[in-house]
């Protein structure tokens, strides 16, 4: 995990259907992974050097077995077996891509985050002590890794206890500020950098915590809601509203999950997943399960 947003965001981030692209878009995608789109040459670059594992059959998992009740010394490091497993997903997993951080914010989404700090707020993310994320892909259709091959998401972090407690105490108001959010942005159209070629373009976000209480210790879901992009002057819409972005995020004693699914999941299907996964984070969780 870096400081740049994670795979996450660039898959949640294939924003509208649309042949507008904001100059700032053009010129990121050579150096961002992911929050709605996964870019190739990230996949490529971590697979290369970023404890990947790519495989030729499904990936298969270890049983998930509860730790026992027991008193146990206090654990530190989170393990690749506190983390979502392939059986733990109804597509077989052909691709598992993992990396660890250190001291890293819990970045919810830099969407929220910019609605936030555009309002001369902080962003409101809390810092974790240590953190492992991955992205579990399945099969290449086309040959290679393209974005619509990532299957889910997850972001693991260990954080002071009080601190992981804070994260869901906080959320209803670190949200409210984004309840309807206004972004503006100067788009160009894909393939040119011309001055002529730019237009001022909105879109409407409405943030909301729509679950609570589902999973682990605490868990909440998010839900983005945002209309297509219009351009100011002319009213012109591009494409139609895309479905609505969603972000999981559970607790088990001093860890915190973030999970999201691949376009076209549903809340069911993602409430589903951090049901599994707060099983799994019990293998890093203070105290034990």
């Amino acid at each position: 995990m870096r400081d740049e947003p994670t795979f996450v965001e660039h898959v949640r981030r294939d924003l509208l259907d649309v042949r507008w692209l904001g100059p700032e878009e053009i010129r990121s995608r050579a150096r961002r992974r992911s929050q709605r789109k996964v870019v190739v040459a990230t996949v490529v670059l971590a697979l290369a050097g970023v404890s990947a594992v790519a495989v030729a059959a499904p990936r298969t998992s270890p049983p998930l077995v509860q730790p026992a009740a027991s008193a146990s010394p206090t654990r530190h490091e989170i393990t690749t077996d506190a983390l979502l497993q392939p059986a733990d997903l109804p597509e077989p997993v052909y691709v598992q891509l993992s990396q660890a951080g250190l001291g890293e914010p819990v970045r919810l989404d830099d969407t929220l985050g910019r609605c936030r700090t555009s309002q001369g707020q902080s962003d409101g993310w809390q810092m974790s002590i240590l953190s492992r994320s991955q992205t579990l892909m399945r099969k290449a259709t086309q040959g290679v890794l393209v974005p619509g091959d990532a299957l889910a998401m997850q972001d693991l972090f260990r954080l002071e206890p009080q601190t992981a407690r804070q994260l869901f105490t906080s959320l209803d108001d670190l949200v409210a500020p984004c309840a309807e959010w206004r972004s503006v942005e100067q788009w160009g159209l894909a393939g040119t950098e011309t001055v002529d070629s730019t237009h001022t373009v909105e879109v409407i976000h409405r943030w909301a915590v729509v679950q609570r209480g589902f999973a682990g210790d605490d868990a909440a879901i998010l839900r983005d809601t945002f209309t297509a992009a219009r351009d100011v002057q002319t009213g012109q819409t591009f494409g139609n509203a895309p479905p609505p972005t969603l972000l999981a995020i559970v607790r088990v004693g001093d860890t915190v999950s973030l999970l999201r699914i691949a376009d076209g999941g549903t809340e069911a299907k993602l409430r589903q997943l951090a049901v599994a996964a707060a099983a799994r984070m019990c293998a890093a969780a203070n105290p034990a399960c």
